[in-house]
């Protein structure tokens, strides 16, 4: 009898532990994908008045482990550094043209990701939120 609740027990952990695993890569891996900004946090100006003919967007590929995007002006790519719920862009070694561009959207977008320090994803996948400390600094919407 004590075999058999042994067996059962094992069997109930494995089979817990494989889901609890699952959950995580799941969430890592409803970043995939192309994300559109339709908010960002602490201009004066309107979201509109800031990008008023293209929004920032951001690509995550988990398989290269790179994050690439275009921040209304100028395209970037980078190294995605994220784990769990952390993402890092400041580490990311981001690489960017170098086009002129009018206005301040640009720029703003770029020195708000430098602040982000984590993420979190809506439960129905299709909105993005980077945070810092536990502030929404920017919210994205999958494409």
């Amino acid at each position: 009898m004590k075999k058999v609740f042994l067996s059962l027990t094992i069997l109930c952990l494995a089979i817990v532990s494989c889901n609890s695993t699952k959950s995580t890569v799941n969430k890592e891996a409803s970043l995939e994908g192309t994300w559109e900004l339709n908010y960002i946090t602490g201009p004066r100006i309107a979201f509109e008045g800031l990008y008023p003919e293209k929004k920032p967007t951001i690509v995550f590929n988990l398989k290269e482990n790179r994050v690439s995007g275009n921040n209304s002006c100028n395209s970037y790519m980078g190294a995605l550094n994220v784990k769990g719920q952390k993402i890092d862009f400041k580490d990311a070694k981001m690489a960017m043209t170098m086009m002129a561009c009018e206005g301040q959207g640009g720029d703003l977008y770029m020195s708000t990701l430098d602040k982000i320090d984590s993420y979190a994803i809506s439960e129905d996948g299709k909105t993005l939120n980077f945070i810092m400390g536990d502030i929404a600094m920017m919210r994205f919407t999958k494409k």
